[in-house]
């Protein structure tokens, strides 16, 4: 944890209660609920992570780091360029970057930085292949998460070299995982499709944009006069290293709005770095390995439990799917771990007869499959997705 030790801090860095405090709160609260009537984020601690991080674009002038936020998700249709479409309208300085070259990119970004905005970025770094070609991006990405990491590059006919900035808050919306560095400098938002029953209103640009506009016009006005404020503060951090590096500057507008929300954003903090701490790497995309789960159960009837050997046997023996084949010798143990760890799902221990031994349950499947599968006919047939 740090302590307020910066010289000064405790003076000159606290905020006016009566000036700033609630009234960042009020604001802060119109913002979620404004983000939650369009989009249905993953949990209450990730949108509230949301929320902050637009606040926090706000305040840049005041960041050592720029946290990244990294909407990602295992299949189309989770939210993601939904919640891209809100950030762009309440974001300081908006600066679209589909398909764009990352020299353009950098030469927008200026010593007072925009919020880039990054969507589809799966077709930037989705395949090594497509990765390999888009290293500069990644790694203008990597640079500008710290303050005064520059991009040199000759300019003009004389090839004079010219430092470009790097810094600057960005959001990437994807399919599957970014690249391990930039996830590494994100706050992570693992959206999901929405279930049977969750309701979104529809947006729309032109009818719905001017009030994010007016949000977005009232959190610039209560934050900007905080900018000195915010430079000095060091807020205890429940979390240490990177993590405290890219969550603080969230951690610290929470603590100038007051209100409730100190104490959530440390717990969004530690709830959703933790989750992301036990998550396995580079987890393939892939909603197959839920539907073949689900064919397995069912053939097992009334059966509530299996252990990982009768669920693989049963995965990796079936002639028609891909398991057999996966890695060296069949689906392994760790391999349907990390593949299910995207959904949120792990292994426990079940009762086999009257043994004891690791595998899964069938109700810790049961809200994935009714978010990336087809609904399953009584006799078995998947019949077409209806959401």
């Amino acid at each position: 944890m740090n302590d307020n030790t910066h010289p000064g801090a405790e003076h000159a860095a606290q905020p006016d209660p009566a000036a700033t405090a609630d009234h960042g709160a009020v604001l802060l609260d119109q913002l979620k609920a404004a983000m939650a009537r369009f989009v249905i984020l993953p949990s209450d601690e990730a949108l509230d992570a949301a929320v902050l991080w637009v606040a926090a674009t706000h305040l840049q002038p005041s960041w050592q780091h720029a946290p990244r936020l990294a909407v990602v998700g295992p299949a189309k249709r989770c939210g993601k360029s939904r919640l891209l479409d809100i950030l762009t309208e309440t974001v300081h300085n908006p600066v679209i970057t589909v398909n764009s070259t990352a020299a353009a990119v950098f030469r927008s970004i200026t010593e007072e930085p925009p919020t880039l905005l990054v969507d589809e970025a799966d077709t930037i770094f989705g395949t090594p292949k497509q990765a390999e070609k888009n290293e500069e991006m990644r790694g203008l990405l990597n640079a500008g998460h710290q303050r005064d990491r520059y991009v040199l590059r000759v300019v003009g006919n004389d090839h004079t070299p010219h430092r470009f900035h790097t810094f600057a808050m960005a959001a990437l919306a994807g399919i599957g995982d970014l690249p391990d560095t930039i996830m590494d400098r994100s706050i992570v938002i693992r959206m999901r499709r929405r279930a049977a029953g969750e309701r979104v209103s529809p947006y729309r640009t032109k009818r719905d944009s001017p009030a994010l506009h007016e949000i977005r016009a009232r959190l610039a006005q209560w934050a900007v006069p905080l900018t000195d404020q915010a430079l000095l503060l060091e807020p205890p951090m429940p979390v240490e290293d990177r993590a405290a590096d890219t969550w603080e500057p969230l951690v610290i507008v929470a603590d100038l709005a007051g209100g409730t929300w100190p104490d959530r954003a440390r717990h969004a903090c530690t709830s959703m770095v933790s989750a992301e701490a036990e998550a396995e790497q580079d987890n393939p995309s892939n909603a197959r390995i839920l539907a073949d789960i689900r064919r397995v159960f069912h053939a097992k009837g009334e059966q509530e439990q299996l252990s990982t050997d009768d669920l693989l046997h049963a995965l990796n023996s079936d002639p028609e799917a891909p398991w057999a084949e996966h890695g060296r010798g069949g689906l392994t143990p760790r391999g349907l771990s990390a593949m299910l760890r995207e959904y949120g799902i792990s292994s426990g221990n079940v009762r086999v007869g009257d043994i004891q031994r690791k595998g899964y349950t069938r109700t810790k499947f049961t809200d994935a499959w009714k978010r990336y599968c087809p609904a399953v006919h009584p006799l078995g047939t998947p019949q077409a997705d209806a959401g």
